[in-house]
């Protein structure tokens, strides 16, 4: 039933961590779709023994061309984009399944709630540092303690571990390739999401994933993401999660055209004349 999508560039370690903890705890069919960005650490011949779906690009191609390769293969009817410096906790899957089934519509915008070593002031995530690498992983204490934490549905979903529906993948384009390597992409694939219709961007909290943070983006050349993004929607990324996807809030259901609010509307005029 999930297609997952998993872009690396050289994380070995973190990837087979990853892809271990998705087949252990998998409880739904899953097709598992590596995009290997060189891989001359041994990742790509790992990838070929383990029989993992894969497409592969000789240079780091960064994440927008990475998961629309990987994603031409994605053979079942939903598609998870994924990290791979992320650990799938049990039923990950399951609960994003039984949200999906309990929707009237299949345009929707679905994230795993993260569990993240250290605060970024991030109020969709959990903190609990359960290590930094895979080397000083503590997984049996995860495992023990993940499903203590208190958290409730929240708003504004738009970064991995996030499920699309195929058809809505397609309709709109995947992942922009103009924002490469991919700062800025997560929203920008958010936005091509709301203006096709999409107005359930919720956060499951159930489905949860350990997040390492493991920084790929700090090996590249960055793209100006927020600049991309406010010249091509006239609009700050940080208005965007703000008034239209309410990130961070208490899910409260299907969101609406956000109604007139001169901060809004100064917003956008500022964004229109800088942008």
């Amino acid at each position: 039933m999930l297609s997952i999508l998993i872009p690396t560039w050289n994380n070995k370690a973190f990837l087979q961590l990853c892809v271990s903890s998705i087949k252990t705890h998998a409880q739904v069919e899953t097709q598992i779709i590596v995009h290997v960005n060189d891989g001359s650490d041994g990742t790509l011949e790992w990838v070929k023994e383990q029989g993992l779906d894969y497409t592969h690009t000789a240079q780091n191609s960064g994440v927008c061309v990475a998961v629309n390769m990987a994603g031409k293969l994605a053979m079942h009817d939903y598609i998870v984009f994924m990290n791979d410096d992320m650990f799938v906790l049990p039923d990950w899957d399951t609960n994003l399944i039984k949200e999906i089934k309990a929707l009237e519509t299949d345009c929707f915008m679905l994230s795993s709630t993260m569990i993240e070593p250290f605060d970024t002031r991030n109020k969709c995530v959990l903190v609990g540092d359960y290590g930094r690498t895979v080397g000083d992983f503590k997984r049996d204490k995860l495992l023990a303690d993940f499903r203590k934490f208190k958290k409730g549905n929240w708003s504004g979903s738009t970064w991995p571990p996030s499920v699309v529906h195929k058809k809505w993948w397609n309709i709109v384009g995947g992942y922009s390739e103009e924002f490469s390597p991919g700062m800025g992409s997560d929203d920008d694939f958010a936005m091509k999401m709301w203006a096709a219709g999409c107005r359930v961007f919720k956060g499951v909290a159930a489905s949860r994933v350990y997040h390492f943070i493991s920084k790929s983006t700090g090996r590249i050349i960055k793209n100006d993401g927020r600049k991309q993004f406010m010249r091509k929607w006239a609009i700050k990324q940080s208005s965007f999660h703000k008034y239209y996807l309410k990130r961070g809030e208490v899910y409260q259901g299907i969101l609406s055209e956000p109604g007139f609010n001169i901060g809004l509307f100064l917003q956008k005029l500022i964004a229109r004349f800088t942008s």
